[in-house]
């Protein structure tokens, strides 16, 4: 028993730490309709790690993460100036599109590199079991500082996310906001692809804002629920990916995708009965 509580205690917490702000930033995604910013973002931080490494830096280090971080927040760039109510070209067409030329990017250049295919599988999965103490205190502050940001702009984003018209009828330059959201986001996104990889960061990001979607409409409802089916999931995908030696990112994904179903069943379960 202090074997498993040994291996999993920092992964777990560094997992808790990443549900607090994914949930949150979640929520704002799909109000938004840009369901996949998240994983086009992680994406663009991912082509900036092989890049990177290509360039001689360690992969884990402080210059692939500016790196990362650079295409980033080019990418939060492109995606602030291309949302508008009068283009005929949709954001999620930008979003997919910047996501499909980042990955093709990192595959190409992974492939030149010595074991570029296990540099791919940690650039999409991650490797959760490899945290420490240093990297949990690193989160918390991390996300604590963006966190803190989006509760002292809360009024905007909130507004821009729900009601973009009524935002831009009080004064609200949505261009600036936007920036300022997917910069945050963007800051977020790069250091959480580089502990859980590109899915499980999504994974994150969307699973629980839908399924608290499917209960409620009240957002501090929402966040209630969706971290706590991020911890739930959390903690069972990652005893189950000891229990079976499985690859703990893949399995939590696994694991979020099964909650996500059980939770619909239960939703039509509901409104059924209340038909009924």
């Amino acid at each position: 028993m202090n074997g498993i509580f040994e291996l999993l205690l920092w992964p777990s917490l560094a997992c808790l730490a990443i549900t607090g702000i994914h949930a949150y930033l979640g929520l704002h995604v799909v109000e938004r309709g840009v369901i996949f910013v998240d994983l086009s973002l992680a994406q663009m931080a991912a082509l900036g790690t092989a890049i990177a490494f290509l360039a001689g830096y360690d992969i884990h280090g402080l210059g692939a993460y500016f790196f990362s971080l650079g295409f980033t927040l080019l990418g939060a760039t492109v995606f602030s100036l291309t949302r508008t109510q009068k283009s005929k070209i949709p954001q999620e067409a930008i979003i997919g599109i910047v996501y499909a030329v980042s990955a093709a990017a990192a595959i190409l250049i992974m492939d030149r590199l010595p074991e570029g295919a296990e540099h791919i599988k940690h650039i999409m999965v991650g490797n959760l079991l490899a945290v420490n103490a240093v990297d949990v205190a690193k989160l918390t502050a991390f996300y604590s500082v963006i966190g803190l940001a989006h509760w002292l702009w809360r009024k905007p984003f909130i507004l821009i996310s729900v009601n973009p018209e009524q935002a831009a009828r009080e004064g609200y330059a949505i261009w600036l906001w936007d920036f300022l959201f997917y910069a945050t986001f963007g800051f977020m996104v790069t250091l959480s692809v580089s502990i859980a990889g590109v899915l499980l960061v999504f994974s994150y990001l969307i699973v629980p804002s839908v399924a608290a979607i499917l209960f409620s409409q009240k957002i501090g409802a929402r966040l209630a629920i969706g971290w706590a089916m991020g911890t739930t999931v959390s903690l069972v995908g990652m005893f189950a990916s000891y229990r079976f030696d499985t690859p703990t990112g893949a399995t939590i994904i696994c694991t979020f995708g099964a909650a996500l179903v059980l939770l619909a069943v239960l939703r039509n379960f509901l409104s059924f009965s209340r038909r009924g």
